[in-house]
């Protein structure tokens, strides 16, 4: 439990196992505006569903980011979960110890725990850490695992299978509204392919120095779809043209971005855009995630009704869970995680 960052009190100074290369040193904390990834209205857009799958499907290609506001999810749960996460990682060291795990843990493996928390420093070979602590679970079937996450905070279980519960039925409309603008058949992710969600809550405490560390290291995700419950304050940046572009948070939305998965199943339609977490030194921030994914021994390959003899496949078919096994070496040695997938011409 020392490991955690959120056990050591204020932290006066940068240990050494943090500090990045200059050259992977996140310069620039601050980026304009303007600089932005798109935002889409559900509501206001849901009588015009053609323009509004047209606005997924694009921001899709372009950034594999887009912000989604009026999405249903109410703003009193948006805000209670991003508590519920905060005072997680405020309970006493006793109570969070049960959770805690030093060793690697793989999605795949026989037994995965279905509460973890983590810090930076599981990776032997991790040659720098990076400035989060991390709480995940299972949460669907919810009936199948609500039971086992904490009883602390008191209000915990009720308020993640809420949210957990809305998010899943978000995400699924969602890949709902993207099945018909890649005009796939209805149902496709249905099923295998959205079988499993994790819920997942990032604690970033307050850094002496966020020019010299990151909370999240360069990476794309690795699933289906992922939303993301920023929060108010800023820290997210994706990388659009070799620039990274911070997310401006907006007030009760969602991030949603698309994953590897859906790249390789929209045969390069769709893009799992690169991003990263930058620190600050004022404030923890605390965000909350869910990332929809299939089974692990799901098949994954381009879908067959977009491949034809002018728009060959760009993948080979494989299953996720042997994905999986190689995306967390790859990331870390800065390699594409799907390279290995691709058909050469």
């Amino acid at each position: 439990m020392d490991s955690l960052l959120s056990s050591r009190g204020k932290i006066q100074s940068v240990p050494e196992s943090y500090i990045l290369p200059p050259e992977t040193r996140p310069s620039d904390l601050v980026t304009p505006l303007l600089k932005t990834i798109p935002v889409i209205d559900l509501e206001t857009r849901g009588h015009r569903r053609n323009e509004l799958i047209q606005h997924i499907i694009k921001a899709s290609q372009e950034h594999g980011f887009f912000q989604l506001t009026n999405h249903g999810v109410s703003e009193e749960l948006m805000n209670d979960v991003l508590t519920m996460g905060a005072e997680f990682f405020n309970l006493a060291e006793k109570d969070k110890a049960r959770y805690f795990q030093a060793r690697y843990y793989s999605e795949t493996s026989p037994s995965p725990e279905v509460c973890r928390l983590k810090t930076s420093m599981e990776f032997a070979d991790e040659k720098v850490h990076f400035w989060r602590d991390n709480f995940r679970h299972h949460c669907h079937p919810l009936e199948d695992y609500i039971q086992l996450w904490p009883e602390n905070p008191p209000r915990y279980r009720e308020v993640v299978g809420r949210f957990s519960a809305e998010v899943r039925r978000l995400s699924l409309h969602l890949l709902n509204l993207i099945c018909e603008g890649l005009g796939l058949e209805q149902g496709y992710f249905e099923e295998r392919l959205s079988h499993r969600q994790v819920f997942s809550i990032n604690h970033y405490p307050p850094c002496p120095d966020p020019t010299s560390v990151l909370g999240l290291p360069k990476h794309a995700d690795p699933y289906l779809i992922t939303l993301l419950n920023q929060g108010h304050l800023p820290g997210l940046q994706v990388l659009k043209d070799g620039e990274w572009l911070g997310v401006e948070p907006l007030p009760n939305a969602f991030v949603v971005n698309i994953n590897h998965m859906l790249q390789v199943i929209s045969n390069g339609k769709l893009k799992s855009a690169d991003h990263r977490v930058v620190t600050n030194s004022k404030a923890a921030r605390t965000t909350v995630v869910s990332f929809i994914l299939p089974s692990s021994d799901c098949v994954i390959e381009p879908a067959k009704s977009l491949v034809n003899e002018h728009n060959p496949a760009l993948y080979r078919t494989f299953k996720f869970g042997d994905f999986l096994k190689t995306y967390d070496l790859h990331t870390r040695q800065g390699k594409d995680p799907l390279v290995d997938y691709m058909i050469q011409s």
